[in-house]
């Protein structure tokens, strides 16, 4: 357990209270040519707090589709060492009651960007809950190299 609690300091340290680039990998709805399922990835800007990284996004996008096939998705977070695997959820419209106070965290950290990107009166308009169960770090040319499961 400690050592789950030593990657969550690592990650709020480093990824807590600011917008940070993450490329966030699915698997595709349909097959390659191979007949075999073809993994996706895409660079979205994802807000993290205990264990979650929260992102805005579109209910229609292939990502929430992808995810709504199959919640595993795994991630790596730019240029810091870090990647694993998660559990993806979409927690509906930016709008809804419960995501209020989600809601305004997001504003303030995607405050730049936030309302060019999003249309907050479009229902489709939703937040993508993406829970770390695996994290994977690797620093300083190899020195730190662990695997936490969490």
């Amino acid at each position: 357990m400690q050592e789950s609690n030593k990657v969550l300091e690592l990650l709020e340290e480093v990824c807590g209270n600011k917008d940070n680039a993450i490329s966030l990998a699915t698997i595709r709805l349909t097959n390659g040519k191979n007949g075999l399922v073809n993994p996706a990835v895409r660079d979205v800007s994802a807000y993290y707090e205990d264990g979650i990284f929260y992102v805005t996004t579109h209910a229609k996008s292939n990502k929430i589709l992808e995810i709504e096939e199959n919640e595993n998705v795994s991630f790596t977070v730019h240029f810091e060492g870090i990647s694993g695997n998660a559990v993806a959820k979409n927690l509906g419209w930016v709008m809804k009651p419960e995501n209020a106070e989600l809601r305004l965290k997001l504003r303030k950290i995607f405050e730049p960007w936030y309302d060019h990107a999003n249309n907050e009166e479009d229902v489709n308009c939703c937040i993508l809950a993406v829970k770390v169960t695996r994290v994977r770090v690797f620093r300083n040319e190899g020195t730190i190299n662990e695997e936490y499961f969490i």
